[in-house]
C-alpha cells in the first residue's frame, strides 16, 4: 500500500518509513502538514499516518484539508501530548483513530493488512435470481461475493473461508426461518457481522424482534437501495479497522 507518513521529526519519519518498506509497503515521507496536503493533492495515498502537533499547520488542520481533496482517505493521527479539545476536533473531523507515541508498530501493520483486504460477502437467499443480481452489483463495487440458496450449507462456507466477513441473510428461506440460521452462525462464529434481509416486514415481526435480541447487526427491508447496503458495508469495515486500532 502507498502510505503517507507526516511528522516534523525527521527521525520518526525515517524510522516509520523504513519499517513500512521492510513490510512491503510504499511509504512516502512528509515533514510538515503543508507538504502532506500537497502530496495528497497531487497523488493521493491509500492511508495517512500523521502527527498532530507540528510546526506550521497541525495534524488536525492538515487532515481537514486532505479530507476536502480525498473524503474517504483513511487518516490515523498520532501524538505524545495532544490537548483534549484537539483530540475531540480530530474525531469530529473524521480521524480513524488517535494513537499515542511511540507507535505500536504490530498494531499499525495489522490495521494496514485489514485495510488492504477487500470485504468478502456471503449472500444467503433462496431466490437464485436475487442472489445473482446482488452478486453482480456487489462485484462491480469491488467486493468478492459468494452466494448460497441452501440454509444448511451456510456454516460450511464460513468454516471453509474465514475471509467472509459479512453475511447478507434472508429472513425467509423457504421453510427455514433465517433466525435459526443466524443462531447457528453466532454459535459457531460469534462476532460475525450479519445483515438480515426481508420482504415480509409485517408478517415476520416476531422473528425480527428475536433477531434484534440475538444481536443481528441490522435489517434491510426489500426492496432496498443499494446505496444503503454499500453504506452499511463501509460502516462495518470502519468499525473493524477502529477495533484493530483500539479506538472506542
Amino acid at each position: 500500500m502507498k502510505i503517507l507518513v507526516v511528522d516534523d521529526d525527521v527521525r520518526i519519519v525515517k524510522t516509520t518509513c523504513d519499517i513500512l518498506k521492510m513490510k512491503g509497503h510504499e511509504p512516502i515521507a512528509a515533514s510538515s502538514g503543508e507538504e502532506g496536503v500537497e502530496i495528497v493533492r497531487k497523488d493521493p495515498p491509500e492511508c495517512v499516518l500523521m502527527d498532530i502537533k507540528m510546526r506550521g499547520i497541525n495534524g488536525v488542520e492538515a487532515m481537514k484539508l486532505m479530507k476536502e481533496i480525498a473524503p474517504s482517505l483513511p487518516i490515523v493521527l498520532v501524538s505524545a501530548y495532544a490537548a483534549d479539545d484537539l483530540m475531540k476536533e480530530a474525531k469530529r473531523a473524521g480521524a480513524y483513530a488517535i494513537l499515542s507515541k511511540p507507535l505500536d508498530i504490530p498494531m499499525i501493520l495489522s490495521f494496514l493488512s485489514l485495510l488492504d483486504k477487500e470485504e468478502n460477502i456471503l449472500v444467503v437467499d433462496d431466490d437464485p435470481k436475487f442472489c445473482k443480481t446482488l452478486k453482480d452489483i456487489l462485484t462491480l463495487g469491488g467486493f468478492h461475493v459468494v452466494t448460497e440458496t441452501e440454509p444448511r450449507d451456510v456454516i460450511g462456507h464460513l468454516e471453509n473461508d474465514d475471509r467472509l466477513g459479512i453475511v447478507l441473510l434472508d429472513l425467509k428461506l423457504g421453510e427455514v426461518n433465517g433466525v435459526d440460521v443466524l443462531e447457528g452462525i453466532q454459535a459457531k462464529h460469534p462476532g460475525k457481522s450479519v445483515i438480515l434481509m426481508t420482504g415480509y416486514r409485517q408478517s415476520m415481526g416476531e422473528s425480527i424482534e428475536k433477531a434484534r435480541q440475538l444481536g443481528v447487526y441490522t435489517f434491510l427491508y426489500k426492496p432496498f437501495e443499494m446505496d444503503e447496503l454499500f453504506r452499511l458495508i463501509e460502516e462495518i469495515r470502519n468499525k473493524k479497522l477502529q477495533t484493530v486500532l483500539g479506538s472506542a
